[in-house]
């Protein structure tokens, strides 16, 4: 699969920073007060939320466009459905009530499960779907005037297969699209409840695991007017780690771009099944110019020792590869990811010799036999100058901890595949944490950021400024799953349908509403930057996604580094990234516009508008609007409608 892959002569060494080029505020923003209110409390005290709950409401866009006209909707605190049609000649928004959604009755069942925000999406001009948060699905007729046509009301139901606890969860709606023009294909995401769920968290002082879990849900065409819900019919289901960051319909292949801190896969992919040795395979291990069943030891046809050494702990695996010491730390490549592991040293040899008897491996998104956490795993190079060799020493923070790893690779000892036993002793161990020591202790006192003697390397913009505790936490870590309309794997696409697997921090995604005017594109970390890489149109199905570094937005991690309040941040392809605090009755609600420039600027403009907190409230929701070839963007208060233009 392609990579996400910096065009060095994109990027720019020599960025100053950013300097404040103020705009009219009269003159390029419009407040709108709302007659219908929203409400960011939806919150039940009887269950648990996770940290990935709480994380999803906080980024939830109560705002949903329509990519084929000017019209938006929201649902507010009463649950009516509020249309929004924008004029083309003035800008002016005009509001009217489409619906208002049944309030379900109350129940100590209802209220076991905590609630979703209501959610929208437009399938066309006309067609709408409305997700009350308490699990249903409302299919709405949209005229130019007057209120909507209530069709249909749907509901999810959840087969045994899926295990879970409960037969009907609440969800969230996230895309919809008619592909063939004779169905529609919505996705919903909902928290799994599974069964046999573990003892009370609360006893055992540690949150148990969330999962979430991806429908793709189909409903025909023309819609069928129905006074009693429906059942939703099931196409495809993955599950993940996380609700999506981003999810948009890649027409050309007949894909949806799933982007979220996980994979999402089918749940007949699970990790291979923990494995504990008999007693009668558990030995000690020789080591050189032993023998342990006391005959002579052997002095000629010393086997090939392994390409690597391993041992592991609760939590941690810890792989050591020998290389030359003499090895370009520069020429070392390695990439972690929830299931896979990738290592290349740029001009290793690939044959043994006698001057070089030790070959480096090369791996290439390799399978884990487990799980790990690609953003709190790790690797050192202990050069060892004085020997022939150093050791890269790779540690793998397991997902499951607890989990005994037979092997370090899912096909070792298949195929051909070397089995490298856990053959790692004490002394090795030892000098291996005595490296990482090393390692920690020069991050910390600043000596040398990179630790691993590459100095400070610090740009002249971050002098004096740059906080690491603060800095490596901007972004978010997001893995790419791509899922067929009809659920099927692309061409492309691995055995399990992971895609491109290498994780990216994402610092920002394309605008909601966007779709159709613009390509997909991600703003993805890279040093102090944020580069765009945009996804360029497929040939057909089995045309690969081609992921292009078109622009570069310089020292914008460094930057979005200092906002702490940041709700959203979406960008306008090369043009501009917007960061959006949320804002509160008495601070915030500001965005920040950082604009792009050319490779060889060293200075760029912002601008700081004010569009929610105070009397507005707090901003939820934005998207973006293209009138008369102009970008428009809707900043949705709780209170108010915020209309920017000429900011571009």
């Amino acid at each position: 699969m392609p990579t996400f892959t910096p065009d060095r002569s994109l990027l720019n060494p020599k960025f100053e920073g950013y300097k404040f080029a103020p705009l009219e505020y009269d003159e390029v923003t419009a407040h709108y007060p709302l007659e219908h209110k929203l409400s960011q409390t939806n919150v039940s005290g009887r269950a648990f939320l996770s940290f990935q709950e709480v994380q999803s409401r906080v980024l939830h866009n109560h705002l949903a466009i329509c990519n084929q006209s000017k019209r938006a909707v929201y649902v507010d605190a009463e649950l009516r459905v509020i249309g929004i049609d924008l004029d083309e000649a003035s800008l002016k928004p005009t509001f009217r009530v489409l619906c208002e959604l049944p309030r379900p009755i109350q129940s100590s069942a209802l209220d076991s499960l905590q609630r979703e925000y209501p959610s929208a999406a437009f399938v066309d001009a006309t067609s709408l779907l409305i997700a009350d948060g308490y699990g249903a699905l409302y299919a709405l007729r949209v005229g130019d005037v007057g209120p909507a046509e209530v069709l249909a009301s749907y509901g999810l139901s959840i087969p045994i297969a899926y295990e879970s606890a409960q037969s009907s969860v609440p969800f969230r709606l996230h895309q919809a699209v008619s592909a063939d023009g004779q169905n529609i294909v919505a996705v919903l995401s909902s928290k799994h409840y599974p069964k046999n769920a573990p003892e009370s968290w609360q006893k055992s002082h540690k949150p148990p695991p969330v999962k979430f879990d991806i429908w793709g849900v189909q409903i025909s065409l023309p819609i069928v007017t129905a006074a009693e819900a429906q059942p939703l019919q099931i196409i495809w289901h993955r599950r993940g780690d996380d609700v999506p960051l981003y999810i948009t319909y890649d027409a050309s292949r007949q894909s949806f771009l799933f982007v979220g801190s996980s994979s999402y896969l089918p749940i007949n992919v699970v990790p291979t099944p923990s494995y504990e040795p008999s007693p009668d395979e558990i030995a000690p291990i020789p080591r050189k110019d032993e023998n342990l069943d006391g005959a002579a030891a052997a002095t000629t046809d010393i086997p090939k020792p392994p390409s690597y050494s391993w041992t592991q702990t609760e939590d941690t695996v810890t792989v050591a590869i020998p290389l030359p010491s003499d090895t370009p730390t520069q020429h070392i490549k390695v990439a972690f990811s929830p299931r896979t592991l990738t290592v290349l040293v740029e001009g290793a040899p690939t044959t043994p010799s006698a001057d070089v008897p030790v070959v480096v491996p090369r791996y290439t998104l390799k399978a884990l036999w487990d799980e790990i956490r690609p953003g709190t795993s790790l690797w050192t190079f202990d050069r060892a100058a004085e020997r022939a060799y150093g050791v890269l020493t790779l540690h793998l923070d397991k997902a499951h901890d607890g989990t005994r790893w037979p092997q370090v690779f899912a096909a070792a000892g298949a195929d051909g595949e070397e089995e490298v036993p856990e053959t790692l002793d004490p002394s090795e161990l030892y000098n291996i944490r005595e490296a990482l020591e090393k390692y920690t202790a020069a991050l910390r006192d600043g000596s040398d950021a990179s630790g691993l003697g590459l100095g400070r390397g610090v740009p002249s913009l971050g002098q004096g400024e740059r906080d690491d505790d603060v800095d490596l936490s901007v972004g978010k870590s997001a893995c790419v799953t791509w899922v067929g309309v009809g659920g099927a794997h692309p061409a492309w696409l691995g055995k399990d349908g992971h895609g491109d697997d290498s994780p990216l921090q994402i610092l920002s995604t394309t605008f909601p509403g966007s779709m159709g005017t613009f390509k997909p594109s991600l703003v993805a970390k890279n040093g102090l930057d944020g580069v765009v890489f945009t996804l360029q149109p497929g040939n057909g199905l089995d045309d690969p996604p081609q992921w292009e570094h078109t622009a570069t937005y310089s020292a914008l991690s460094f930057v979005l580094a200092s906002k702490r309040d940041t709700r959203f941040v979406h960008h306008v392809t090369y043009k501009a990234v917007f960061a959006f605090e949320s804002g509160t009755q008495d601070l915030g609600g500001n965005v920040y516009i950082y604009r792009g420039a050319s490779s060889k600027e060293n200075w760029v403009k912002q601008t700081v508008l004010k569009v929610g907190g105070g009397s507005a409230g707090a901003l939820l929701g934005v998207g973006l609007m293209k009138v008369q070839g102009k970008v428009v963007i809707l900043c949705l208060c709780e209170g108010e409608l915020v209309v920017l233009h000429d900011v571009l």
